[in-house]
């Protein structure tokens, strides 16, 4: 049968009708499933788990559909209609996992008649109900159910401010020094001669990495790390009390002891102890790395004590230019946003054996935005669309969004990349976090020819999703690759000799740059822990004993910590999913970056199976062992 992408409307005024037509009739057939679930008519459990699954793909088409437009329309009041179907759909899910009739239907099933797949879906709907407190009493299910409600608005209200809040600062052209002059062409003196540079990524980004001025980047760094500040404080304190509420009514010790139960991590002091000993694998040579940058910032101005997070960007980009002869603005050249983005699906589609077909006359949400269906052969296998540049009222970070999860034979996996990317040329290291982002939206196309919907696209455990996306980035480190996209103006590729300065460049300050995740790490493990009254205290507690790198006087980073709501507590996920991504990349032969044999068993053994299996299982049967810290081990020693 012959499955057709979902068509969005081509009058922008038909897109409250379209949110909600969507939105109102997917809900109605889940709540339509639940009813016959209890209507009593004897069904075997196969038959009970595919109606169950009938239900799941009709949540999973309003909650990913409207949680991404309420991140990405350019239209207000069409982001509050899409934030309000959000809601409901996470208020019905709160409702069905309460539901004890309902628990009772799948709580009878003989697993026993069941295959393999299918008992495990079936663990994972009795596991959820649990996690729902289907077994507690009245009382205690309505708190839960009003506790998910406020925290879904909570989180939504936090999000949107993060999204909103675009500061600027204004200063004198001369405080633009050191600036590429594409940038500064870009940033026009106004009429009262002073230029305006916002928080915005393509502003903010370049401008701590190359402006000589230090007043001037400390003023955009302080601005910028105090995004959402103080609308987002009272937020946090809420959010962390109502996700402590609700670990302890449903008989957890913490909320991370929570969510940590459905992660490979399996336990919240667990994140405590790999914070620690990932932070004292990297001190030592992190600390070394802070003196580098320290030496050379005294160079400049012998009274300089300390390295802010207001120096870092530009002193690792000086002594990368002057130690190892790579000059960031050099090398940008290379890198033309249009070139890159053609270049991103060669190498993809040449790896994953698949291609792209551009769709330029598909409804979208935005002219920006581009749409390719992927193809397996002649078989097309899912959509794509790339949503890259800035624009007002837009999700501020990159992401990978899903907007139709695939269920075989039913729908095709949609999925959106999200970014601020610049218009005109990239910094290397946006092309680093270009392929990253994209390997989390392939995982989901790949990944989403699936009968269960609940193990389809990027449906692992949280604390592995950022692994094939960290694997994917090595790709953008390869000379050769690098090469069949990379050119200049004159159409000369990026010289191999430039690429092996650059992977060496890109040691300098690693071991830092890994005490300050562990520091991220820390502070949504802590916060969620702790519950402190003071949470800029705290912050800066944290950051004396895990960041090496001094935040700024008067800044307050954890209310722009977009993370704080989606991961919550388990932003140490991004360090523990490198530990597998540098495991998984040992698989390859760096001579041959597209091994056929390798690659196909990578995307088949892993991508491709979606959350069917565990991810340690997954990992081990495309290793053909369990994963080690070893190759990490190796990458943070620099070999």
């Amino acid at each position: 049968m012959t499955v057709e992408p979902l068509a969005m409307p081509t009058d922008s005024a038909a897109w409250p009708g379209f949110v909600t037509e969507r939105s109102d009739t997917a809900l109605a057939a889940a709540r339509e499933v639940v009813e016959r679930l209890k209507d009593g008519t004897e069904r075997t459990p196969i038959e009970v788990l595919d109606l169950w699954n009938e239900g799941e793909t009709a949540v999973a088409n309003v909650a990913g559909f409207a949680s991404f437009f309420a991140e990405v329309h350019p239209d207000a009041s069409v982001r509050d209609l899409a934030e309000k179907k959000a809601q409901e759909a996470i208020a019905f899910v709160t409702e069905r996992g309460q539901d004890r009739e309902l628990y009772e239907v799948f709580a009878a099933l003989d697993r026993d008649e069941l295959d393999a797949d299918a008992g495990r879906v079936l663990d994972h709907v009795l596991r959820d109900f649990r996690r729902s407190g289907v077994d507690k009493d009245d009382a205690t299910r309505d708190r839960l159910a009003a506790i998910s409600e406020r925290m879904t608005l909570v989180g939504q209200d936090f999000s949107r401010n993060i999204r909103d809040d675009v500061r600027s600062v204004r200063l004198r052209p001369e405080q633009l020094d050191g600036l590429p002059d594409d940038y500064r062409e870009a940033h026009q003196p106004d009429d009262d001669g002073l230029v305006t540079i916002t928080t915005d990524y393509p502003d903010t980004v370049p401008f701590l990495t190359f402006a000589t001025d230090r007043e001037a980047r400390h003023a955009v760094s302080r601005q910028f790390n105090s995004r959402a500040w103080p609308d987002n404080d009272p937020l946090l304190h809420e959010l962390f009390e109502l996700r402590a509420e609700q670990a302890q009514l449903l008989g957890y010790d913490s909320w991370p002891a929570f969510d940590a139960e459905v992660k490979m991590i399996g336990s919240g002091p667990a994140i405590g102890e790999f914070i620690d000993r990932i932070a004292d694998l990297a001190d030592e040579a992190g600390r070394a790395d802070v003196a580098t940058l320290l030496a050379r910032a005294q160079k400049d101005d012998p009274s300089i004590t300390e390295i802010t997070s207001g120096d870092t960007a530009y002193y690792t980009e000086l002594v990368r230019r002057e130690q190892h002869d790579v000059d960031a603005q050099h090398v940008r050249r290379y890198f033309d946003f249009t070139k890159v983005r053609a270049g991103l699906l060669d190498v993809t589609g040449r790896l994953f054996g698949i291609h792209y077909r551009e769709r330029k006359h598909t409804a979208k949400w935005s002219d920006d935005v581009s749409c390719y269906d992927v193809y397996r052969d002649e078989t097309r296998i899912g959509r794509i669309y790339l949503d890259l540049h800035p624009r007002e009222g837009k999700y501020k970070h990159a992401a990978q969004f899903d907007l139709v999860t695939g269920v075989s034979d039913t729908q095709l996996p949609e999925g959106s990349l999200v970014c601020n990317f610049p218009r005109g040329l990239m910094e290397h290291s946006q092309v680093v976090t270009l392929f990253h982002e994209f390997g989390h939206l392939i995982h989901h196309v790949l990944g989403g020819d699936q009968r269960w919907v609940a193990f389809s696209g990027v449906a692992t455990e949280w604390d592995f999703v950022e692994a094939p996306s960290q694997m994917l980035e090595e790709w953008a480190w390869d000379a050769d690759i690098l090469r069949s996209f990379a050119v200049d103006e004159s159409g000369e590729p990026i010289p191999a000799d430039l690429v092996a300065r650059m992977r060496t460049a890109e040691d300098v300050g690693r071991a830092q740059r890994v005490r300050t995740q562990m520091y991220y790490a820390a502070v949504s493990y802590v916060l969620h822990l702790d519950r402190p009254t003071d949470h800029d205290e705290a912050v800066r507690a944290l950051g004396d004993r895990y960041s090496l790198i001094r935040p700024l006087d008067d800044t307050h980073f954890q209310t722009s910590f977009g993370h704080l709501e989606g991961y919550s507590s388990g932003y140490y996920t991004y360090m523990w999913s490198l530990v597998i991504a540098k495991d998984l990349f040992s698989a390859f032969d760096p001579s041959d970056m597209f091994d056929t044999e390798v690659a196909g068993r990578y995307r088949d053994e892993v991508l491709a199976r979606g959350g069917s299996a565990d991810a340690a299982d997954l990992v081990a049967a495309f290793l053909g062992r369990p994963y080690s810290f070893e190759a990490f081990g190796r990458w943070l020693s620099g070999e």
